[in-house]
């Protein structure tokens, strides 16, 4: 358990080297329980409201007809940027990669593409 949980951390720190990245977490998108974090996990987004965020969104997605999983969502304010990724994991429920990014240093769509092929990078 040790050196699995020392990789996951090792995973999500080199995460914070992508432009603007300044808080990251991985969190169960059911339960809402964080399996690590690195950075200022104020930033990425707490455990439980990651997974309430994600729900609604996806739930509303739905509903208006939306088909397939819900893979990412970005949201933004005059300061910041949150990102959820979706991180499917083998025999059990997805998991969410939340990032939180400084808008005046991150290059939005270098970050998303970061983020997005290291997001399975997490679970390996």
């Amino acid at each position: 358990m040790g050196e699995t949980s020392t990789a996951l951390q090792a995973s999500l720190d080199r995460l914070l080297d992508s432009p603007g990245v300044t808080g990251v977490a991985l969190v169960d998108a059911v339960t809402g329980l964080t399996y690590g974090a690195a950075g200022d996990i104020a930033e990425a987004g707490e455990g439980p409201e990651v997974c309430e965020l994600a729900a609604l969104i996806a739930e509303r997605l739905g509903a208006a007809g939306a088909e397939g999983e819900l893979e990412s969502v970005v949201t933004t304010s005059t300061k910041r940027h949150q990102v959820l990724f979706s991180v499917a994991r083998p025999g059990g429920d997805p998991l969410i990669l939340a990032a939180g990014l400084d808008r005046d240093r991150a290059n939005m769509a270098l970050a998303l593409r970061t983020l997005g092929d290291r997001a399975a990078e997490v679970l390996a």
